[in-house]
Parts: C-alpha cells; structure tokens; sequence
C-alpha cells in the first residue's frame, strides 16, 4: 500500500492545491509512483475523463503534475454549487443530483465506504498518495461528519502538514488556533507546519516562527514565498479572475459570470506573451478590447438575466455590431443564441430569449452531456477564415443541446423575426458530427479546450493582431504542454528551496 501524506489548510485559498501538486511533482521527481486524492471537491471547475467521467480539475492538474492520467477515483466526489444553499452531487464521475446543503451533510458518511475503496484502489497502485483537505479541518460545526479533512486523514491513516496564508494577514493565529481547535488524536497527526505566500525577508519571520513552535508543538517545515507560477486554478477564489490590466497588444475580456465554470479554458490565451486574459464584471470595465470571451456557466438562465441587467449585454452587442470578435464557449455559446428553453425545470422552467448574436435555440435535457471530443474547424469565411482546418480537441460538459435554425432570426430586443441575411455555418466537425455554429464575427462552441491546442490558438492570435495592424512573428512553437511542464518543475524547484524535504520524507516514513 502507499505511503500517504496528507496538506490541510487553515482556510480555503491558503494554497494547499498548489502545495500538493509541488509535492506530487516532486515525488515524481524522485523516482516514486505518486497519485493525488481529495475525497470530496466543490468547484465549478471540472474536467471529462477518458472514461467520460467528471471529476474536479485541482486532482487532474495535480495528476499531470504526477505525470499520470487522471482518473475520477482521485476525487470521488465533487460538489458544483447550483444556488447559495444547494448544489449538484456528482458521486464516482456520475451526477447523483441536486441536494440542499442540509441533505447532504446528513448523507455524506453514507459515502465512506465508497470514499474508502476509491482511495485503497489509489493506494495499491502507487508508492505515494497526497491527499488535498478541504476548508479547514477546525471547522467545529462540521466535525462530526467529517469525510475530507481529519475524517479522510484516519481513513487512509495519513501524516498531516498544516498550510497556513501569511499574505491575508493573521497566519501565526491561523495555524496556532487550527491545532488548538483540534482535539488531541487530531493534533497528534499533524507532523508539520507550512507557511505560505510569503513576501520579504524570511529573517523577520523567526521570533514568530519560534512562538509557534513553542505554543502549539509544532515544526515549522518551511516558510514559501508567493510563488510566481502559472499553474492552472480551481474556484471562484482564484487570483486570476481578479486580473483587470491590459498587459499584452492584444486585448482578450472574458465576462465573469456569476457562476462562471471551466475559466481555465483561457489559461493557454493568457499564457502568449503578447496576450492579456483579464475578466469583466462592469460596462466600464469592458473598453473596447480585440477579442471577447462569454463563458461556461453552471447556471446559465439565471447568468444571462445578470449579464442583461448589468448593462453587458447592451455593450457587447454594441461592439459585436461594430466588428468586435465574441467567442462563446459551452453555456457562453447558449447565451449567444436566439433562445433557451428550459422544459425539464433545470433552472426553474420556462425560456428565455437570448442574445440573438448566432442563429441557434438551446433546448436544457435532463442528462448531462460528458465526453472528450476532437476534430477540425470546419471551412468558414469572414474575419474567422484563416481557423479552417485546424485541429481542436478537448470535452464537452452541458445540459441541454442546440441547433441551427436557418430559416429566421429573431432579435432579441425588438422580438421582430425575418430570414438570415448570411447563412450560418456549423464550426467543428467532431469524431461525433458537427458542434457550433458561426456568423460574421461571432462563434460558439461546446468543446472546452479549443484554445490550448496550438495551431488554433496561433491563427486566432493572428486575426487579431492583422485587425490591429500589428506583425506577429513566427513563434517557436509555444506548446501548452511543454508550458505546463515548466510550470510544474518551477514549482517543485520553489518547495524544494523552502521545504525541509528531509522532514516530509521522514514523516512518511520514507
């Protein structure tokens, strides 16, 4: 059986993903056959399996960082918040469905079992298992029924090591009032502090460092800086939804939506040097960028309703109008279209009309649409010419399908219908048939991923830098793998300078 060793957190968002994943890489690094497990995720961000499973995607970067496939045993279950007071439960990369929070707390140790063989079929595979808690593990009123912090430590009998945020001020109380929260078997278990995302000079930290040793019986493994790393984010809390500077020729604005899902499908756009990705919550914020991004959503009905009230609507119709390229991807791709209906009561029933910017009407359906997917863009005209017959790849994950409707085109303000003045024309054509749909300067489509693979990404790079005026050299073949490495082992280079590695292995036993 593996070796376990688990990150826990005072809080969310202290960086316990990245940590792990450090860890995973170098564990990797070092020769051992490592996996990453967390019993259960909530996030909106999710990822399809080859197997066509969903799980969260903090566990696929993390198995890449392993150099592994990632499998949905990693995270067996994963939580995808629908409303403030209830989400959607996806158990073993199926959808189990919604649940009011107060149904599942009183459910969740009926998963144990099945949390148990997800981790033991891990740990018969591989020589290291890290294991990601969530939250924090002193959160008193959920203790009980604890199933991803100290409850998954005893299951899988795990050393912990405590990651505390010095950059949101606070840390020494963090990490000495976690452990004294704790009751004492708990205590027991946690074998290593962690400060992290520090700034400045580590001396300064010392005398503080020695009190907590001193209060709480803790070794403080390591103090690490924050870390300048690209390494793909998870939830609403990540930093890269709060960029607002324009720093690259070519302006990229994504709208955050308000259940925004599956942003990292912008994360090999912001990665281009001459590229800035930044995220859109007001008209004033929105300028006059080259290229403009609406997408994926969890609640897409009650997101469009946002998007037309906060005036973003207006405006990105307006400079569709003026030739902006729009770009809508999986629920992004749906409010671009003519009409959504919602039959089967996924968000409370009835239909909406939508943009009006692409001829397609939406139609929500109780199955979840999961697959990996790939294939080429189809042969298209207008500013999107240059992208015909590149190759994409990547998943699709969506309630609901969508449809051509050549024959009218109603617009969505004045409700006035009439007949397409240039006929829309499918976008990809997959493994499976034909996704998408493209008019003039707008397009949408279901696959996520498009943009990490290479050639697709270029030419659209291209267009909008010949609308600029701008000569774009020749690259040398940036690829979002070979990035991502990078990323990884710049990553495990930072922990291996600031972490007692020695200590880790010792407190694996290895």
């Amino acid at each position: 059986m593996a070796k376990p060793i688990m990150v826990q957190g005072t809080m969310s968002n202290v960086g316990k993903s990245l940590i792990a994943a450090g860890l995973c890489r170098i564990f990797k690094q070092d020769g051992y056959r490592v996996a990453p497990f967390k019993s259960q995720n909530m996030a909106l961000n999710s990822y399809i399996t080859k197997e066509n499973l969903e799980m969260g995607r903090a566990q696929v970067v993390q198995a890449k960082a392993c150099g592994i496939e990632p499998m949905v045993c990693m995270n067996p279950i994963l939580l995808k918040p629908t409303t403030d007071m209830g989400s959607q439960v996806i158990v073993n990369g199926e959808v189990m469905g919604n649940m009011r929070a107060m149904d599942y707390f009183k459910k969740k140790r009926d998963y144990i079992p099945m949390i148990k063989n997800a981790y033991e079929k891990l740990a018969s595979q591989y020589d290291i298992v890290v294991i990601e808690g969530a939250g924090s593990p002193a959160e008193i009123n959920l203790k009980a029924d604890d199933i991803v912090n100290m409850g998954m430590a005893e299951i899988a009998d795990a050393p912990v090591l405590l990651v505390g945020d010095i950059d949101k001020g606070g840390v020494f109380a963090q990490l000495i009032g976690t452990v004294m929260l704790l009751e004492k078997h708990e205590q027991e278990r946690i074998k290593g502090l962690i400060i992290n995302k520090f700034r400045g000079d580590k001396r300064i930290l010392d005398p503080g460092l020695a009190m907590i040793t001193e209060k709480c019986g803790k070794e403080i493994l390591g103090v690490v800086p924050y870390m300048d790393v690209d390494i793909e984010e998870e939830d609403s809390l990540a930093e890269s939804l709060e960029q607002k500077a324009v720093r690259g020729c070519i302006d990229v604005a994504v709208i955050r939506l308000p259940k925004i899902s599956n942003f990292t499908d912008f994360q090999a756009l912001g990665a281009e040097t001459d590229v800035s990705v930044r995220y859109v919550e007001r008209t004033s914020e929105l300028q006059h960028p080259d290229l403009i991004c609406i997408p994926g959503t969890k609640n897409t009905i009650s997101d469009l309703k946002w998007f037309r009230a906060s005036g973003l609507e207006a405006a990105v119709k307006r400079l569709a109008g003026e030739g902006t390229p729009v770009i809508g991807i999986c629920g992004g791709y749906q409010i671009l279209g003519t009409q959504i209906v919602d039959a089967c009561g996924m968000e409370g029933g009835g239909q909406i009309q939508g943009m009006g910017l692409l001829p397609i009407v939406t139609h929500y359906e109780l199955e979840k649409m999961r697959k990996q997917n790939a294939g080429v863009v189809t042969q298209l005209s207008g500013i999107f010419q240059n992208l015909s017959g590149k190759t994409v790849s990547g998943y699709e994950l969506h309630m609901g399908k969508s449809w051509l409707d050549l024959g009218q085109f109603q617009d969505s303000e004045s409700g006035e219908t009439g007949e397409v003045q240039s006929p829309a024309s499918s976008l990809l054509q997959l493994s499976d048939g034909l996704d998408g749909c493209c008019k003039g300067n707008v397009f949408g489509t279901y696959l996520h991923g498009l943009f990490d693979e290479e050639d697709f990404r270029n030419a659209l790079i291209q267009i909008l830098c010949s609308r600029k005026g701008i000569a774009r050299e020749v690259l040398n073949g940036f690829s979002m793998e070979t990035y991502q490495e990078e990323q990884f082992n710049k990553l495990a280079d930072t922990l291996r300078r600031n972490l007692d590695m020695d200590a880790v292995y010792r407190i694996m036993g290895l």
